[in-house]
């Protein structure tokens, strides 16, 4: 990847999880000079999540840029997303030359819906494992992993590891010390092993 400011598209539905957008969003914003931070929905406007508060999406779907990272959050609202056959057919499209596709918890079954996670590695909320691994043709799920990189794609467990992939890749894209000074600022304890999963264990999925 090339050093120049990068543009974090998030892609926010009716029902998404408030932290799997601004957990990662809170590291992300801290360095506009190396990333910019919009958040696409359905229309320009407020877009419901899955707590009820509503958050303003900065462009609809149809006018977004072509991004350079995309994140995709989880949320109650995974489930309608995964069977809107517009909407995956959008994202496919939006987001299959992007630089970095990334998710939080259950947006993965939503990447995996639209194709974009086909011959890559991959893991979700280990709750809600048996369900989002039941999308994608061709996707080699993690059962144990904090969150997984293959490639391009980057994609994490449940909320919080959605934080400490943020971190990582906050690292990859700016630097250790940059992302530590973050880190630390926020006072945020950061798990770096990505094979760190004691929730697999806790929901019988390894």
């Amino acid at each position: 990847m090339n050093e120049s400011r990068r543009r974090l598209s998030i892609v926010l539905f009716e029902g998404f999880e408030l932290l799997d957008v601004f957990g990662p969003l809170g590291l992300f914003g801290v360095v506009p000079e190396a990333i910019s931070v919009e958040l696409v929905g359905p229309a320009a406007g407020p877009v419901r999540s899955s707590q009820g508060t509503k958050v303003i999406a900065t462009v609809g779907y149809e006018d977004a840029q072509l991004p350079d990272i995309v994140l995709v959050p989880g949320g109650q609202g995974t489930r309608r997303a995964v069977v809107d056959r517009a909407f995956l057919d959008w994202l496919n499209a939006w987001a299959t030359d992007a630089q970095l596709v990334t998710s939080v918890c259950t947006g993965s079954a939503v990447l995996a819906a639209a194709g974009l996670l086909d011959g890559y590695r991959a893991t979700t909320n280990k709750r809600a494992y048996e369900w989002a691994t039941s999308h994608g043709s061709s996707v080699t799920w993690v059962a144990r992993a904090r969150w997984v990189e293959d490639q391009n794609r980057w994609t994490s467990s449940g909320v919080a590891a959605g934080i400490d992939m943020a971190a990582a890749l906050l690292a990859r894209l700016c630097g250790s010390e940059i992302a530590d000074a973050i880190t630390k600022a926020a006072e945020l304890e950061v798990h770096t092993d990505p094979n760190w999963d004691p929730f697999a264990a806790v929901h019988s999925r390894e």
